[in-house]
């Protein structure tokens, strides 16, 4: 089943965190119509090789003409308005930057297969379950009811102050026809009715500027009150689903709808701040003894105008942390003289402010740290659904300054994927009349010089955004605080999801929790940074971070097909391993990840011997040196072992706990496996094909391979030869031999 047809088989709260990511940029019609195509496809590979980028672009826009063509033959109508729309807007949009698709779509992908990982997850972590508290989905709904209602008292306020100068335009024009009268005029009883018509007029002109003053000031309450106790609040749980995500965890939504309210609540100040200059110029026009304008104006602009320049301190955001797209599942980790990206945004999208608000981007220099590249760019609205009004860095490099002095980064003894770092954002917004200075951070980055160091740095960046909420301690590794266990293990099956497409089971985690704390279960606890990245484990001489992050190289670059199959095990102890094994038919195995061997697979299978007694067998670990030979399905496949008098055979019969061979892994086998064809007595002509065959020799006496995993170069004919000429025995003679192959 494609990827896509079971991500359309989720339940309704999966599928709100699928319709999330998809947008004008990749529509979801071209996910559903092209589905099989674009998972076939290596976008990953794409998003850092612009040719093969530029490939899949132009491939991409033949796909949809080509479903354009189908469609326009079944007459559909609406169909072929948006497939010709959305090719428009491909095209226009990633033309001249043919990679940012592909990352785009890659995102996507891996996004799918997070969420896929964690709908078939028995329960939810404690972040995730944080995050998707339902007081927060309550608080979200609470804040944009009441951002409508301030709107809709400000509008009301406005027809309040439009009356108002309806009522004292009146009043003026009857008062100068007063004034115009004769003497005589005066002294009637027309005029004395007037003068008490216009004394009525007065004190409802005073009233009803009583009333809209009050009514002001109640919106300014109010929307302080929104401002600070929810509109905020709502904006700090959005970055910490951010630092969450940038980790691996779910994908953080939310920001159009705070763009919605950000930008609602800055029309309405402005507004009301329009009504209250004009309220100004009326009373400048006429006042009056007890004239509530002059009293109460000038305090009600001033809370006003605060308001205005507290919103948009806050909305200013980074809305994509920085990243190298060479690394993307590896955000806020930076090497010196490599491009990375970083996206700006503006939460209050007005439409006088586009191409008016330019950014400029720094590094904190005390550091010696500065960015190559252009560092000062415009905001602009973009073309899309949402219409944010954003800058995106692409093309920035930090690069360090040697300096004669010595030392660099943080203070202290720390190693250099420990010292932390803040890029920062300045601009300025002048906008009616008023001139507002903003800044805003990213969160802290690690720069690091050489690729090996990604490791350590990530395992940083992992530790302070599960450990802490403050988006600038860049002394936190000053004294770094323990995290709790459940939370960390959360992470940790984060990174399998979204790094190589499978979160881990509860089994899998237990197995982890055991590892770091000798302990069964992972439900409370805690671990220091030490323990997880700086200690070596027991009687090891690597760390448990070490330990993990090589696993995942392996299964990133050797294994990917087979682990999101669910067909290794992984993380199992060999007690638990030998427990599920012992009660199976012989020849029954299970994959599970090396406890010695950085970055090592092995198999275990089970066998019976002559009197019953029941035997495990484990392959020494396969490391990525001997995959990047033969492909580890092909080995599964084609293992032999020669074992005392017996004819080599293969002992892998079924997976646990009772899957054929063959019908787990056949799709993955990358070839059909060579047939044994006897020598001719002519002979055969050209070179005789070979292939690499894995073989072990287990002695009658022993339970492990004498010699196992050995990959022996040898065809199968050569095999065949030898084994009509010489006895298992010699052969196994010969291959422990000082002088055979190791």
């Amino acid at each position: 089943m494609s990827q896509w047809n079971q991500v359309q088989q989720l339940e309704i709260k999966f599928l709100e965190q699928v319709d999330q990511f998809y947008d004008d940029n990749f529509p979801m019609e071209i996910r559903h119509l092209l589905a099989q195509w674009i998972e076939n496809q290596d976008w990953e590979a794409a998003s850092n090789n612009e040719t093969m980028a530029t490939i899949l672009l132009q491939n991409l826009l033949i796909q949809l003409d080509e479903q354009l063509g189908r469609v326009s033959k079944e007459k559909n109508l609406l169909l072929i308005h948006n497939l010709k729309r959305i090719r428009k807007v491909l095209q226009g949009k990633f033309h001249g930057n043919p990679m940012h698709v592909a990352v785009v779509i890659s995102n996507c992908l891996r996004e799918e297969r997070r969420i896929l990982a964690a709908a078939n997850m028995p329960v939810q972590g404690p972040l995730e379950k944080s995050l998707q508290s339902s007081s927060v989905s309550e608080r979200q709904r609470n804040v944009e009811h009441k951002v409508a209602a301030i709107k809709n008292s400000v509008q009301m306020t406005e027809q309040d102050t439009k009356y108002l100068e309806d009522l004292q335009d009146e009043f003026d024009y009857r008062y100068k026809t007063i004034q115009t009268m004769d003497q005589s005029d005066k002294n009637s009883a027309m005029m004395n009715q007037e003068v008490l018509t216009l004394q009525e007029m007065l004190n409802s002109l005073d009233f009803k500027r009583k009333e809209a003053l009050s009514k002001m000031t109640q919106i300014i309450y109010e929307t302080d009150l929104l401002m600070n106790n929810m509109l905020i609040e709502e904006l700090q749980d959005w970055k910490r689903r951010q630092q969450i995500a940038c980790i691996g965890g779910p994908l953080h939504n939310g920001l159009d709808q705070l763009q919605n309210c950000f930008t609602l609540l800055a029309e309405s100040l402005f507004q009301l701040r329009r009504q209250l200059e004009k309220l100004e110029e009326q009373s400048t026009k006429m006042t009056y003894e007890g004239d509530p304008i002059p009293v109460q104006r000038t305090h009600m602009l001033e809370r006003v105008t605060f308001l205005i320049y507290n919103l948009f301190k806050n909305s200013f955001v980074v809305e994509r942390q920085p990243c190298m797209p060479t690394h993307p599942q590896r955000p806020l980790v930076l090497k010196t003289l490599i491009q990375f990206t970083v996206k700006l945004r503006l939460l209050i999208k007005l439409p006088e402010l586009n191409y008016q608000v330019k950014v400029k981007a720094s590094i904190d220099n005390n550091r010696r740290f500065v960015l190559c590249g252009t560092n000062v760019k415009a905001m602009s609205i973009e073309e899309s659904s949402s219409g944010s009004l954003s800058v995106e860095f692409r093309h920035l490099q930090p690069k360090e300054m040697k300096s004669s002095a010595g030392g660099k980064g943080n203070e202290g003894c720390h190693m250099v994927t420990e010292e932390l770092h803040s890029i920062t954002f300045e601009t300025q917004i002048c906008l009616y009349g008023l001139t507002i200075d903003l800044e805003t951070s990213s969160l802290p980055v690690v720069m690091i010089s050489n690729v090996s160091q990604l490791p350590n740095a990530w395992a940083s960046i992992i530790w302070y955004n599960v450990s802490t909420n403050d988006s600038q301690n860049l002394v936190f590794f000053n004294n770094p605080p323990p995290a709790t266990l459940s939370q960390l293990l959360e992470v940790m099956s984060w990174q399998f999801s979204s790094y190589v497409g499978r979160g881990l089971n509860s089994d899998q985690l237990n197995m982890l929790a055991e590892k770091l704390t000798v302990q069964s279960s992972y439900s409370d606890g805690h671990l220091t940074w030490a323990k997880f990245c700086k200690e070596h484990l027991p009687g090891k001489s690597f760390t448990f971070w070490t330990w993990l992050e090589a696993i995942l190289d392996l299964i990133k670059k050797h294994i990917l097909p087979l682990w999101i199959d669910g067909y290794v095990m992984g993380f199992v102890s060999k007690e638990k391993e030998r427990l599920l094994l012992k009660d199976k038919m012989p020849g029954t195995f299970l994959l599970r990840f090396s406890e010695s061997h950085l970055g090592g697979i092995t198999f275990t299978w089970v066998d019976h011997s002559e009197n019953g007694e029941v035997r495990f067998h484990s392959v020494e670990p396969y490391n990525k040196g001997r995959l990047s030979a033969l492909p580890f399905a092909d080995i599964l496949r084609d293992y032999k072992v020669i074992m005392a008098e017996n004819i080599p055979e293969n002992p892998l019969k079924y997976l646990y706990p009772d899957i054929p061979k063959d019908k787990a892994f056949g799709k993955h086998y990358s070839s059909q496996p060579c047939e044994v064809s006897r020598p001719t007595e002519r002979g055969d002509k050209g070179y005789v094909p070979s292939v690499f065959i894995p073989i072990s020799t287990i002695r009658s006496d022993s339970m492990e391979p004498h010699s196992p995993s050995d990959l022996l170069p040898m065809s199968p004919s050569v095999y065949a030869v030898l084994r009509e000429n010489l006895s298992p025995t010699t052969i196994e003679t010969a291959m422990k031999s000082p002088y055979s192959a190791e």
